[in-house]
């Protein structure tokens, strides 16, 4: 559509012609609006922004915009419970590689055996709850190192426990008893191994989470001790200064830990594919598969098996483990009876 001049036989004085002109544009506009192009509301407009939002995110992480949702969540929860997005901050005599990082499951990976049965009884030794209540959950404990699996109902159950036992309790209170049990029950029992592999790269410039599924407060707290950039865990909802017995997110277990990976790795501006994932279980197969490096530490048989299919590398820090690949059942088991044979001997 040309712009009209005064000399299209337009009659009257410059103003007049100013002044037709801005009316014809204004009826144009109106009948796009109201007819050829009516506005568009807020809910269409809701929707079409959630449809680019999902298709990105289905692009970037091949997630579903409610997984991605939920790691929002609980990233921002874990950033909520430390009071700043990292918990620790970068040496300033290194050089950082911006965008990339290693993600390090806890249980197993970087600390001898279940942190939550640990935590659980060291809140039974400082009386926070009774003993009999904790039995729940080493007996699940107990069935899933049995098994070597753990089951949705389980989980489930043990986080609808452990948000019952906190409900109303002070959260300045909680985080004084991890720091307690990390120094006195926890501290001991981390794999030398695996704390290496995590100070190599921080020395390389690469950040360091922690991602797991024990109470966010405690993950932070091994986090804080050991200079890593900052933790992920299930984080319990707090308001005024003590928890509701809800929960922020999901559960860091399983696709929750890819959910709130890709959540960081957005927030962070984290490339995945330069980053490296740590675990010890089969479990945590979607978190491994995310990133460019995936690493089975002390791996249980069925993540054993899925690494060796992927050609994933294996680190196994067990001795007892490492003893019998080296030298065979039948050898150890004759040296253990060599051993209490001479014992025997000596006392008689």
């Amino acid at each position: 559509m040309s712009t009209p001049t005064p000399d299209d036989g337009i009659p009257g004085s410059p103003e007049d012609f100013l002044a037709t002109w801005s009316a014809s544009r204004g009826n144009l506009r109106r009948f796009l609006e109201d007819t050829a192009l009516p506005p568009v509301d807020e809910s269409t407009q809701r929707a079409a922004g959630e449809a680019a939002a999902a298709a990105a995110i289905a692009q970037a992480f091949d997630l579903e915009l409610e997984d991605f949702t939920s790691g929002i969540a609980s990233v921002s929860g874990a950033f909520e419970a430390a009071g700043s997005k990292h918990v620790n901050a970068p040496d300033p005599d290194i050089q950082q590689d911006a965008g990339t990082a290693a993600f390090f499951d806890v249980d197993n990976t970087l600390i001898q055996g279940a942190s939550i049965l640990v935590f659980a009884l060291g809140l039974a030794r400082k009386r926070y709850f009774r003993v009999g209540e904790v039995l729940p959950v080493v007996w699940k404990q107990v069935k899933f190192r049995v098994t070597g699996s753990e089951n949705a109902e389980d989980v489930a159950e043990g986080r609808q426990q452990a948000l019952e036992f906190i409900k109303g309790r002070d959260v300045a209170e909680l985080v004084e008893l991890c720091e307690e049990i990390v120094d006195t029950h926890m501290s001991e029992k981390i794999w030398p191994g695996t704390r290496e592999l995590a100070e190599t790269h921080l020395a390389a410039g690469h950040q360091v989470w922690l991602v797991s599924a024990t109470p966010v407060q405690l993950a932070q707290i091994l986090a804080r001790r050991y200079g890593f950039t900052g933790a992920l865990g299930t984080v319990a909802e707090v308001k005024d200064g003590k928890f509701t017995g809800r929960l922020v997110g999901d559960i860091l277990h399983g696709p929750g830990k890819r959910h709130a990976v890709a959540a960081l790795a957005a927030v962070e501006g984290l490339e995945l594919e330069r980053c490296a994932a740590y675990s010890d279980s089969i479990n945590d197969v979607p978190m491994l598969s995310m990133v460019g490096t995936a690493v089975a530490i002390n791996p249980d048989s069925a993540l054993r098996k899925e690494a060796e299919k992927r050609g994933w590398e294996i680190r196994d820090y067990r001795s007892l483990r490492k003893a019998i690949r080296a030298f065979g059942v039948p050898a150890l088991v004759g040296a253990g009876f060599s051993v209490l044979g001479w014992k025997w001997v000596k006392r008689s």
